[in-house]
């Protein structure tokens, strides 16, 4: 039996990229930062203009989504990391927002094959999110630890050769093994 286990070492040639909401701007700046931190200890390159990461700004975390499947579709990450965060109101707005960023996040990981960090906080109140964006701990950190860990594993487990097993299915030829999800996506766009 095969083990898989992602590591945080060699992360030179890895490439990152962050979709950041620019709504609670003060949260999801301090969460950057500790993204950032954790990857530059780890040997990333954070800086823009550098070739290891990307950084997409965009309103709110309602369109966070859409911008992390786009920039999966490109094919030139190991992983994507999206910052944002929904703070409770008195409406029912932040159910609504909160709801459609976690299922379209979910959705573009497991459509595109590429690892997808959840780092939208959704708290009660400014203060809980400010807690987790740096005052007791800056969960920024975590999420780049995540990115780093599934970034390495998922480019061991597509290293694996192909299954014998589905050579030979048709008549005894060999059989082209279909195009990933995210090629698959991008021919269906296209």
């Amino acid at each position: 039996m095969t083990v898989f286990e992602g590591s945080f070492t060699d992360s030179s040639s890895l490439r990152f990229a962050f979709v950041i909401g620019r709504f609670n701007d003060l949260v999801t700046g301090k969460l950057l930062e500790g993204c950032q931190d954790c990857l530059k200890r780890h040997g990333v390159d954070v800086h823009p203009e550098g070739t290891q990461v990307d950084y997409a700004w965009v309103p709110g975390s309602f369109e966070v989504p859409l911008v992390a499947r786009q920039l999966a579709l490109t094919g030139r990450y190991d992983a994507i990391i999206c910052l944002g965060a929904v703070i409770r109101g008195q409406t029912p707005h932040f159910d609504y927002v909160a709801a459609e960023v976690s299922k379209g996040i979910a959705t573009t990981s497991l459509q595109t094959g590429v690892p997808i960090v959840f780092g939208v906080l959704t708290t009660d109140s400014m203060q809980q999110a400010l807690e987790r964006a740096g005052i007791k701990s800056n969960l920024g950190w975590n999420y780049a630890m995540s990115a780093l860990e599934m970034a390495s594993l998922m480019r061991q487990i597509r290293a694996l050769p192909p299954n014998d097993s589905l050579n030979g299915l048709a008549g005894g030829e060999p059989q082209k093994l279909a195009a990933g999800p995210a090629q698959r996506l991008a021919q269906e766009d296209s």
